[in-house]
């Protein structure tokens, strides 16, 4: 652009007024992308949910176990085509609680109601074989550095063994990869249901939750119904729901996270609306004399518009984009402690997000200054 020195020397004529002003709109892009990146986070397992795949848990509490031998009974309900089933083990790992998701599972059936995780052949063979075998994201045994024939011990707060025991020791026998959900679905360690079952000290043949594949996901409401009529009236009641429902309600144990963050980068923004709206009103006001003597030398009233609104846009997106670099630098920065959280990166949606909003920005505080400026007159120009 011919004129960018122009607008770049216009935009630093005040350099403190305008480094601050910058500032203001760096810190905004940033905690723009840092509260994006958690938001998605925590509609990410909603978002790669499949829509006909239900998750029935018990009625009252996602706490509450589960009799296994449900599974049968709702294998026989029409429409439903597989049925696996999870618990929650929770835990510690080298004394801090274990930031990844750990569930006793029955590897093929688990495995058939969940294609997304992809097992190699030799790692199934070698998980069904070894009692106390484990298979892990690849993405949590890199962040860990566990490899294969590694022994991982965790810490139960839930379950302890018979003998009373609260450290229960994996043989890390491979790897899985999430093909749908890259963020959270690499952070997980599977093991085997009939090893947890036979060790635990009190619940056996009980289960925290059943996963359900139908055979037509526009069944997903009547098949679900279908369900927890089976168990009515009984000493454990059900609630089905589809997948993505019932990550949605998990998510919100947390609160309304999509709210939160909308309510404070709304506040955030105004703010910064309002400041950056003051700055160049004021730096207009300051410039008239120079706007009249461009006039003079031939600029046209549309080329003096876009000089004004340019450099507002020019303000608001180099803000925008310095920001954004900062958010992906500390997410990057924190990225082991956020991981467990589900938070890895600032993505392109969040980036594309936040450039649009800068050149909305840029366009609401620069659009009066620039018409202003294009309706000046020559003569009113040079007097002020």
């Amino acid at each position: 652009m011919k004129y960018f020195s122009l607008i770049w020397a216009s935009l630093f004529r005040r350099k403190t007024r305008t480094i601050l002003t910058l500032l203001s709109i760096i810190v905004a892009f940033m905690l723009f992308g840092l509260l994006q990146a958690v938001n998605q986070a925590f509609n990410g397992g909603a978002d790669s949910a499949d829509a006909d795949r239900l998750i029935t848990n018990s009625r009252y509490s996602i706490i509450d176990m589960l009799p296994v031998a449900y599974q049968r009974q709702i294998e026989s309900v029409p429409g439903v085509k597989a049925v696996a089933f999870a618990s929650w083990f929770g835990g510690s790992y080298q004394d801090k609680p274990a930031q990844f998701a750990v569930f006793p599972v029955v590897p093929d059936e688990y495995l058939k109601i969940a294609p997304e995780l992809q097992v190699s052949p030799q790692t199934l063979a070698a998980w069904k074989a070894d009692r106390t075998g484990a298979v892990v994201g690849e993405a949590l045994a890199k962040r860990m550095h566990w490899k294969v024939g590694d022994k991982v011990p965790l810490q139960a707060d839930i379950w302890p063994q018979k003998d009373g025991s609260l450290t229960w020791t994996f043989d890390i026998v491979g790897t899985f990869h999430n093909t749908k959900d890259k963020a959270n679905g690499d952070s997980a360690l599977l093991f085997r249901y009939d090893y947890f079952d036979e060790a635990r000290q009190y619940g056996q043949g009980t289960i925290g939750w059943f996963l359900v594949k139908i055979d037509d996901r526009r069944h997903a409401g009547s098949v679900g119904k279908a369900i927890d009529a089976l168990f009515a009236n009984s000493d454990h009641e059900t609630k089905t729901q589809t997948e993505q429902v019932f990550a949605q309600g998990f998510a919100k144990q947390f609160g309304d996270i999509a709210l939160i963050v909308s309510a404070i980068l709304g506040a955030v923004f105004f703010a910064i609306l309002v400041l950056t709206g003051n700055t160049m009103s004021q730096a207009l006001r300051e410039r008239i004399p120079e706007l009249g003597i461009l006039k003079t030398l031939g600029f046209s009233n549309r080329a003096v518009w876009w000089l004004v609104l340019l450099e507002s846009l020019l303000l608001a997106i180099l803000g925008a984009v310095l920001g954004l670099l900062l958010a992906v630098f500390a997410i990057g920065a924190m990225k082991s402690m956020l991981t467990g959280f589900g938070i890895t990166e600032v993505g392109w949606r969040v980036v594309a997000e936040g450039l649009f909003f800068a050149c909305l920005l840029g366009l609401l505080v620069g659009f009066a200054p620039a018409l202003q400026a294009m309706r000046l007159k020559i003569v009113d120009a040079l007097k002020a």
